[in-house]
C-alpha cells in the first residue's frame, strides 16, 4: 500500500550545486513520508517588478543625518499597510504629518529599498530565508503576496502520475488550459497545449521580487534591475545550473522600469536576449492625467458610485498620499519617478480642458474655452506661473532644504521634469526608418489593462467654473489663459480673476474615461500595436489587478507562451 506524503519546503541550492532539504525525525509509527520537489537543472527565474508605492523604502544605512532629519539611518520610511487594521493606523499616522515632515521622510536622495518588509508565504512550503534572498520582503505583501505565492506554488509543478500510473496534467494547469477568452477581455486566444507544457516543464522557475526606489528616475531603477538580473543568473550558474534567460512580470510603474531595463540591456539594440519576455499588468504606457491632478489638487477621495468599503480604502489612500497640494507637492514635484507617470508626448492631446457653465433658458450650457497642452507637454509641466499650473514652487520646499542651496527649488523641479522628458522621448522611444518615432517594447511582450465602464479614470482633466447668467466680461481663450490666480481652497478649487471684473472658481470635474480607477483605457491600451497580444478584461481595479484568480491564470498562460520561444 502506498504511504501518504506531506510536503516540506523546497530544497535550497548549495554553492557546489547540491540540493538540501530539511525535515524532522519522527517515530517509526509515523508513516507519512516527507515529500520534496526537485527542480530542473535548467532555470528561468521569474522576476516580479511592482508599481509605484509598492516597494518598501528605508533611510540609507550610510546616510549622513542632518539636524532636521526625522529618520535615522536604516529606519523604515515607507511600508504600505497590510490589512484593514494596519491600514487604519497607517492612515492616521500619515494624516497627522505636516508637509515638511512628509518631505523629510520621502526624500528620494536619502532612501533605499528596504528588504525587511512583511513576507507573504506559506511556512510549510517556503523557506523564509530563501524568500528574503529572492527579494520578497522588498515589495508590499498585501498587494503582491497572492501573486508571488501562486507562481511559486504552481510554476514548477506541471504533470503528476495518476493512481493508474499514467502521466496527467495537474488540475491547476488544466484550469489555465480551459480558461475562456472572455474572462481575459479578448475574443480568442491560442490555448496552452500539452505539447507546450512538455517544453515548459523542462525548466525550473524560481520566483523573485525586485523592489526599487520609486521616487527616483525609472532609469536608475532600470539599471538596478539590470544588475539584479545579472546577479540572479550568476547565482544559478555558479551552482551548476543552466540559467541564460529570465521572465519579467510587472505591475503599473514597474512596466516602465522593465521596459527601460530591456532597452538598456546588452547588446543595446532593444533585443535584450537574456530577457525571454515581459508581462505588463495595468501599465500607464502613455502616462496618467491623475498624476497632474494629485500634484495640483491633492489625492482624490471616494466616489459616490462606490460602496462603503471601497470609499474607506480610498479615504485611507488619500490620508497617506496627501489630501491637498500642500501635502503632495513637496514629494511628487521633486521626484523624477513620479513625474514619469505624467501623460507623455504620445498621450492623446489635448487632455486638459478649461470650461465654463452658464444657465441659458434654464439649461446648462457648457463652453470649451481652452485646450492644453497645445505644444510640448513637458514645457506645459515646466510652467509654474499660470493659474492652471501643475506645480506651485511655493509649496515644494516646506522643509527649507533649498534655502541655502546654490540651486533653487524651481531649478530642482525643472531638472526632475527634464529627466521625465528624456526618459519618455529618448529612452522609451525608438526611431524607425519607415514609421518614425515609435514607443519601445521588448520584442516578446504581453500586456493587460482594465477597461471597465464603471471604473472611471481621468482620461482628461477638466477645470470647470460656473458663470453668471449675464457675465460682466466676454470670455475668450486668451482671457482664460491670462487669468490671475487669487486663492486655492483645501479641495483644490482655484479662484481666478479674469480681466478686471470677473472672478471664477474652477474645480476639477470627476473622472471621465473607462479604465481601472487610475489608468485610463487610452493609456493602458497604448502598447497594443507594438506587442504580441493585449488583454482588456472588465472589473479590474488598478491596485488589485494581479489579485483576481483569472488574472493569475493569465500570467501563467503567458509564461508558458513566452517559454516556447526559448532556445
Amino acid at each position: 500500500m502506498k504511504e501518504p506524503t506531506r510536503p516540506i519546503p523546497q530544497p535550497t541550492v548549495d554553492r557546489d550545486g547540491s540540493l538540501v532539504a530539511h525535515t524532522v525525525a519522527t517515530p517509526t509509527a509515523f508513516k507519512v513520508r516527507a515529500k520534496v520537489t526537485i527542480g530542473s537543472r535548467k532555470v528561468i527565474p521569474v522576476i516580479f517588478v511592482p508599481g509605484i508605492m509598492g516597494s518598501n523604502l528605508r533611510a540609507r544605512g550610510d546616510m549622513k543625518a542632518r539636524k532636521d532629519d526625522i529618520l535615522a539611518p536604516g529606519e523604515p520610511a515607507w511600508r504600505p499597510p497590510n490589512g484593514i487594521v494596519e491600514g487604519f493606523w497607517e492612515a492616521r499616522k500619515w494624516a497627522g504629518r505636516s508637509p515638511s515632515e512628509r518631505q523629510r521622510i520621502l526624500d528620494a536622495s536619502v532612501l533605499e529599498v528596504d528588504p525587511n518588509g512583511q513576507l507573504a508565504f506559506a511556512p510549510n512550503t517556503f523557506d523564509p530565508a530563501t524568500l528574503r534572498e529572492r527579494g520578497w520582503g522588498e515589495v508590499h505583501a498585501g498587494s503582491y503576496g497572492a501573486l508571488l505565492i501562486d507562481l511559486q506554488r504552481h510554476l514548477d509543478k506541471t504533470f503528476q502520475i495518476s493512481p493508474r500510473g499514467d502521466r496527467e496534467i495537474r488540475h491547476f494547469w488544466l484550469r489555465v488550459m480551459q480558461s475562456q477568452p472572455e474572462s481575459w477581455g479578448v475574443r480568442k486566444i491560442e490555448k496552452v497545449t500539452e505539447a507546450e507544457l512538455e517544453k515548459y516543464a523542462s525548466y525550473q522557475y524560481p520566483v523573485y521580487a525586485f523592489g526599487y526606489n520609486w521616487l527616483e528616475s525609472c532609469e536608475k531603477s532600470a539599471q538596478r534591475l539590470r544588475a539584479r538580473i545579472d546577479q540572479i543568473k550568476k547565482f544559478w550558474t555558479d551552482r551548476k545550473h543552466e540559467c541564460g534567460k529570465v521572465i519579467l512580470v510587472t505591475h503599473s510603474m514597474g512596466g516602465l522600469v522593465a521596459r527601460a531595463c530591456a532597452r538598456l540591456s546588452s547588446p543595446g539594440d532593444g533585443s535584450a536576449p537574456d530577457i525571454a519576455g515581459i508581462i505588463h499588468a495595468a501599465m500607464p504606457a502613455l502616462g496618467a492625467p491623475v498624476t497632474y491632478r494629485r500634484i495640483a489638487c491633492g489625492t482624490e477621495g471616494g466616489r459616490y458610485v462606490n460602496g462603503l468599503g471601497d470609499n474607506l480604502k480610498a479615504g485611507a489612500v488619500m490620508d497617506i498620499a496627501g489630501e491637498s497640494a500642500a501635502d503632495t507637492t513637496p514629494i511628487m514635484a521633486l521626484s523624477p519617478g513620479v513625474l514619469q507617470l505624467l501623460p507623455n508626448h504620445q498621450y492623446p492631446a489635448p487632455w486638459l480642458l478649461i470650461k465654463t457653465i452658464r444657465s441659458v433658458n434654464r439649461r446648462d450650457d457648457v463652453r470649451d474655452l481652452l485646450a492644453l497642452p497645445d505644444g510640448n507637454p513637458y514645457d506645459f509641466y515646466r510652467d509654474m506661473k499660470s493659474w492652471y499650473r501643475m506645480i506651485d514652487p511655493g509649496l515644494a520646499d516646506p522643509a527649507k532644504r533649498f534655502k541655502d542651496s546654490e540651486r533653487s527649488v524651481a531649478d530642482a523641479i525643472s531638472d526632475a521634469i527634464n529627466e521625465a522628458e528624456y526618459f519618455h522621448t529618448r529612452l522609451l522611444t525608438t526611431q524607425d526608418a519607415k514609421k518614425g518615432q515609435t514607443p519601445y517594447y521588448h520584442p516578446n511582450t504581453y500586456a493587460f489593462h482594465g477597461a471597465d465602464k464603471s471604473l472611471k479614470a481621468y482620461g482628461q482633466i477638466r477645470w470647470v467654473a460656473r458663470e453668471q447668467s449675464v457675465s460682466p466680461a466676454a470670455l475668450t481663450p486668451s482671457g482664460i489663459r491670462n487669468g490671475q490666480l487669487t486663492s486655492i481652497n483645501e479641495q483644490g478649487a482655484r479662484e481666478v480673476r479674469i480681466g478686471q471684473d470677473l472672478q471664477l472658481r474652477f474645480s476639477v470635474w470627476p473622472e471621465d474615461a473607462h479604465g481601472d480607477e487610475t489608468v485610463p483605457v487610452q493609456s493602458g491600451a497604448g502598447p497594443t500595436a507594438y506587442i504580441r497580444q493585449m488583454f482588456a478584461p472588465a472589473g479590474l481595479r488598478h491596485q488589485d489587478s494581479l489579485q483576481p484568480e483569472t488574472m493569475r491564470l493569465l500570467v501563467r498562460h503567458l509564461i508558458v507562451k513566452i517559454v516556447q520561444d526559448v532556445q
